[in-house]
């Protein structure tokens, strides 16, 4: 995948990333459309760079775009969320694993650093932030990149389901995210990928558990 950042305008840039923290942070919501007209009137620009900036975010999964009839963030059924969970279950062992070897000590320092700022936390949205920070960090030092950036679109996909489903279980389910996190700092640590693995695999199967339990989070 080419880098956008190298091939669109700033003025692309500066609308994607506007957009971009605006559907993660849940400011517009799953199966909300973005009409090109109205961004570009905010941007005070043409709709060139705002389709620009809407093609940059489906290709990172924020948006999906449907011939005359524009964009729109995609809303995924409980099955479709199902099955993006088992995919991350495969593929984000796979991107730790080639990660680990090439994370340094700072790297780890600054993964207990996130985790720290995680367990003093009880902002759902800085929670998500940090949480996000914390595994993408991880993954950082792998270098292929058709699985690293198909690990960030996963994560992208499966965002508002995620805040929805924090938002309903609440703080009570927090102890078993930062055990969870911590396991997986002392497997980096020793380097023992297999270990690692084996935590990040059933973190993220738990999740897609627990939200089976919850429809309503769907509707």
């Amino acid at each position: 995948m080419p880098d956008d950042r190298t091939t669109a305008d700033p003025a692309s840039h500066r609308v994607a990333d506007h957009l971009r923290e605006q559907i993660l942070s849940g400011a517009i919501s799953p199966g909300q459309r973005i009409r090109q007209e109205d961004v570009a009137e905010m941007f005070e620009l043409s709709r060139l760079p705002v389709r620009e900036a809407l093609r940059m975010l489906a290709a990172e999964g924020l948006t999906e775009l449907h011939p005359n009839r524009g964009a729109r963030v995609p809303r995924l059924s409980m099955h479709e969320v199902d099955v993006v969970y088992r995919m991350r279950e495969a593929l984000e062992p796979l991107a730790l694993a080639e990660s680990m070897p090439h994370l340094t000590d700072g790297d780890v320092a600054e993964l207990r650093d996130i985790q720290r700022d995680i367990e003093s936390n009880d902002d759902i949205q800085r929670f998500l932030e940090l949480d996000r920070a914390f595994h993408l960090n991880s993954y950082q030092g792998c270098a292929v990149e058709p699985l690293s950036s198909t690990v960030v679109r996963l994560w992208n996909s499966t965002q508002p389901y995620r805040r929805a489903f924090v938002a309903l279980t609440g703080p009570g389910r927090a102890w078993i995210i930062n055990a969870e996190h911590n396991l997986l700092i002392d497997a980096i640590e020793r380097r023992d990928a297999t270990d690692a693995e084996n935590v990040l695999r059933g973190h993220i199967r738990r999740t897609r558990t627990e939200l089976s339990l919850h429809p309503e989070i769907f509707t």
